[in-house]
């Protein structure tokens, strides 16, 4: 009997194994489409990983799902660690689905530059969005990514979209990084802050307001509502000091609260309002199409670090090089010039 178990169990793991290995991007991109949310989560699991016989599989899924007619809204989502990031999207979230809306939620949890392990507790965050059978939840670990997203969250994207998601919420790190990744890579960014706590300051410092298409003052309750309706006064008083948006959008300032469900409305009446103007006047599609263009620029660049790095002569001085930079006895700038002179000659 626990011989026929055994086998049993080798059985279904070397099928488990085969299914690994194995893909067929259009039949992945029909249930997809068909709103399988098994097939979502694989797909984006293809395009997330680093194994190269996963490329050619993952690119063939991400064109099929660009051939798909979508209507969507891109949100990007950032703020400091402790602002209420996931406390906000899953009431956000709430009110998008009640609204008729299917949300898709790309979340990037913070990796640990040590040990490279991340968190990976979005879903355990948002219990309740999670169980609505119009979300789908998605945490990834951001590795070395910088602007706080994933490299590869541009095509989870495509991949939400094609699987019928209207809304894509895509939340950042936020600890400080430059958050142009996120910024070039949605229709509207909006920026999550605490009042009382001289986050207002450094918001201004940290040049992101520029950015933002709007500002909601978060945790907008009890003692704190007086202090966030002055952080609000001051925040407009600032945006003041910028031009307005391609399309003549000043962003707006709101403040709300997450736990009691208050504010949160009108924050979704200003990104309607927002992306309505946008359309108006053609700047929603123009801004879609610099967006693209900017992610295959992007594409070269990573694709040619990653093939300079892993070229075997590359690897085999730049430690060399490494050690007389540091010593002072070349310039990085003559290094770098030397070691791309090598790279060539190796291609």
């Amino acid at each position: 009997m626990e011989n026929n178990k055994s086998l049993d169990s080798k059985g279904i793991s070397e099928i488990q194994k085969k299914r690994k290995k194995s893909v067929d991007p259009s039949q992945l991109v029909k249930a997809l489409i068909n709103g399988d949310k098994t097939a979502l989560g694989r797909a984006i699991t293809l395009v997330e990983s680093n194994n190269k016989n996963h490329l050619k599989e993952a690119n063939a899924v991400v064109t099929q799902c660009l051939q798909q007619k979508t209507k969507s809204i891109r949100i990007g989502i950032t703020g400091v660690p402790g602002v209420g990031k996931s406390t906000f999207i899953e009431t956000f979230g709430q009110l998008l689905t009640s609204l008729g809306n299917k949300v898709a939620v790309l979340t990037v949890d913070p990796t640990s530059s040590q040990s490279k392990g991340s968190i990976l507790g979005d879903k355990t965050r948002m219990e309740v969005l999670a169980k609505d059978p119009n979300a789908f939840i998605r945490p990834s670990p951001s590795g070395l990514s910088l602007g706080g997203v994933t490299r590869k969250t541009r095509e989870s994207i495509i991949l939400c979209e094609a699987a019928g998601f209207t809304i894509i919420l895509v939340e950042t790190v936020g600890v400080g990084q430059n958050e142009t990744t996120v910024h070039a890579m949605v229709d509207f960014f909006l920026l999550l802050k605490l009042a009382g706590a001289g986050d207002e300051l450094q918001g201004i410092k940290r040049g992101i307001i520029e950015m933002a298409d709007g500002i909601v003052i978060n945790k907008a309750d009890g003692d704190n509502l007086t202090q966030a309706k002055i952080a609000k006064t001051e925040f407009e008083r600032a945006l003041q000091l910028y031009p307005p948006k391609g399309n003549g959008w000043r962003p707006k300032v709101t403040y709300c609260s997450s736990i009691e469900n208050s504010g949160i409305k009108e924050i979704w009446d200003i990104i309607s309002d927002y992306i309505s103007t946008s359309k108006a006047t053609g700047y929603f599609e123009e801004k879609r199409r610099q967006q693209n263009k900017n992610w295959l620029y992007e594409a070269i660049e990573d694709q040619l670090k990653a093939d300079f790095f892993k070229d075997s002569k590359i690897t085999k001085e730049i430690d060399g090089y490494l050690n007389q930079v540091v010593s002072k006895k070349i310039s990085p700038f003559y290094a770098a010039d030397q070691l791309i002179t090598i790279f060539k000659t190796s291609s």
